[in-house]
């Protein structure tokens, strides 16, 4: 889909909760301080965040060190990231690019919902913030992610063949519970009861040195483990935060939510009860915005890049653009980037 008036099309990828981390550490400060209208918003944040007796994210992201136990817990890693995220959306340059969608990684798909005015003003912070606080308080269990492709980036039938068995074994045990919890590109994140995470951790075999590990300050995001949240979350969040959308929303099954085109208890429905405790297939969602949309670029906002490397194994997968392994994809990107990451200072000066 080509971009009107000369503008090039990009679908923008809006990023998870593990996305502030060490490296991040004064993200807003650095990218947005001198911004009038970010500096706005993020002082719109501070307030609201301050008049709940929390740390405004101003503070947070101004401390001297990365402390992961205050930065990576739930209640404040999610309105950092939104913070982050939304930020940089309003800084892309909308007389060269024409956003035909957006879509996201997990708690991504607010963000998504924030971008395309489906949750507009403070409606996008009370959602994002009531949910990092309710996964904070009420969550249980965890997630272990594990690859799923060779080192090059190219899927391995036998990697993922075992995957399965390993988990399907653990699961005939009583006391285990696990489910897959995010497809992200060549990696696949479970889900599990502390009994599973133990579990998974002792019997997945070792990969590139750093498989599997297990992701500090998450529960078992998108999995039946988190039944109990949707009531929570409805009780908090009326229907009423919920608005049309501008642009068009791909959800993590692929979905394609149109603008007028549903109804908007569907997606209400939607963000707080299917995508809470199903599967969320990012890997689909980013096939789905190549094949539907072509767009001439990718856009990931920050903060961070962690989720450069899924997209580029999902362009690989899906041979989109001729790729076929990693060194194809870091070539592309040295010549003429596809994917345009905000949390890479050479990319984010192309795009705001």
């Amino acid at each position: 889909m080509k971009g009107s008036k000369g503008k090039k099309s990009a679908v923008v990828i809006c990023p998870g909760r593990g996305t502030y981390n060490k490296d991040e550490l004064g993200y807003l400060a650095k990218h947005h301080s001198k911004n009038k209208k970010a500096s706005a918003f993020i002082l719109e944040i501070d307030a609201a965040r301050i008049s709940l007796g929390q740390v405004s994210i101003s503070e947070l992201d101004t401390l001297a060190r990365y402390q992961s136990r205050l930065h990576g817990t739930g209640d404040n890693a999610s309105a950092l990231i939104y913070a982050c995220a939304l930020a940089d959306f309003r800084r892309i340059k909308l007389d060269q690019y024409e956003i035909v969608a957006v879509t996201g990684n997990s708690m991504g798909w607010y963000l998504s919902l924030a971008c395309a005015g489906v949750l507009r003003g403070q409606a996008g912070f009370d959602v994002v913030n009531t949910m990092g606080n309710l996964m904070q308080s009420q969550g249980g269990g965890g997630q272990v992610i594990y690859p799923l492709v060779d080192t090059d980036w190219r899927q391995d039938p036998e990697l993922e063949r075992q995957c399965d068995e390993i988990v399907a074994g653990l699961n005939s045990a009583e006391e285990n519970e696990i489910y897959t919890s995010i497809e992200l590109g060549g990696m696949r994140i479970l889900a599990g009861n502390d009994a599973g995470v133990k579990a998974l951790l002792d019997k997945l075999p070792p990969q590139q040195d750093r498989f599997p590990f297990q992701l500090q300050h998450h529960s078992a995001f998108h999995s039946p483990l988190l039944n109990h949240i949707p009531k929570l979350a409805k009780a908090a969040l009326d229907s009423s935060l919920f608005s049309k959308a501008d642009i068009p929303l791909i959800d993590g099954r692929g979905k394609i939510w149109q603008p007028g085109a549903y109804p908007i208890d569907a997606i209400y429905d939607y963000t707080f009860d299917h995508q809470v405790c199903n599967t969320y297939d990012f890997s689909k969602a980013i096939e789905v915005c190549l094949k539907e949309f072509a767009p001439d670029h990718l856009i990931i906002l920050g903060p961070g890049t962690t989720l450069g490397p899924p997209v580029a194994q999902e362009l690989i997968k899906q041979r989109w653009l001729g790729l076929s392994c990693k060194s194809d994809f870091i070539r592309m990107q040295e010549d003429d980037p596809f994917v345009l990451s905000m949390g890479i200072d050479a990319q984010r000066q192309l795009t705001c």
